[in-house]
């Protein structure tokens, strides 16, 4: 297991790497130990709630995980309340990590919340699903599941 410290660097460096206008990166197994190494990690899906209804959600500790979806469902129509939603969750100085299923829609709001002020904004590369395979199937090859990390199916 690594320390806050060694995670934190590592998205740091990803973060410097390829300029990202937020705090940094992590791999879904680096953002399972930050939630495990800290209680004050916050992973925020921003998934639809059919998504979570559909697909599942991580399972992680009490009071630790978030639902804010960045758009809704149907018609993928941006959420405007994102930000007040976000607040009701964490802090501008809480370190969150932000989920959707592949890592797209994450980035987005790791971007809208830093530029809301919160210095601590994280995107968890890979998203719950990961990358469609070779059959057009997720959850093969890369991801929060793939991974093997704990999660509940729908």
């Amino acid at each position: 297991m690594s320390t806050l410290e060694q995670l934190y660097a590592a998205a740091d460096k990803r973060r410097a790497e390829n300029q990202l206008p937020y705090a940094g990166a992590v791999s879904p197994a680096e953002a399972f130990e930050l939630l495990q190494l800290d209680p004050r990690v916050r992973l925020v899906d921003v998934r639809t709630r059919a998504e979570l209804d559909w697909v599942g959600r991580p399972v992680i500790g009490d009071g630790q995980y978030a639902h804010v979806e960045w758009t809704r469902y149907p018609g993928a129509v941006p959420n405007q309340e994102f930000l007040q939603q976000l607040n009701q969750v964490a802090t501008p100085d809480t370190p969150v990590l932000f989920l959707c299923r592949s890592a797209a829609r994450s980035k987005l709001a790791a971007i809208a919340a830093t530029q809301a002020g919160f210095n601590k904004a994280y995107d968890l590369l890979e998203g719950f699903e990961g990358d469609k395979d070779g059959q057009g199937h997720r959850k093969t090859v890369s991801g929060w599941c793939f991974r093997g990390l704990p999660w509940i199916g729908a």
